[in-house]
């Protein structure tokens, strides 16, 4: 158990030294599919931030402004005229 505890204790160290030496180096991806990852990455994060972005554009720009939007259905409801469909009966 000591042993395990010890190799616990000393692999954030472990990392965090590996993580400044790339820092120190300025070489943080260290292959082409580093590179290549990494970019996935960014075109993922953007694509989110800009569904969201598109998302709260339609909810605070695109609103009636009238009343609720319940409202409006239920008035075109009961202003709704027509023929009644007579086929669709049994």
């Amino acid at each position: 158990m000591a042993a395990s505890a010890e190799t616990l204790q000393e692999e954030p160290q472990t990392v965090a030294q590996e993580v400044l030496g790339k820092l120190r180096s300025r070489r943080l991806f260290q292959s082409e599919w580093d590179t290549a990852a990494f970019v996935v990455f960014l075109l993922f994060a953007g694509t989110v931030l800009l569904l969201l972005l598109l998302a709260c554009t339609h909810c605070c720009c695109c609103r009636p402004r009238h009343g609720p939007l319940l409202s409006q259905k239920v008035r075109s409801v009961r202003e709704r005229r027509g023929v009644d469909n007579l086929a669709l009966e049994p």
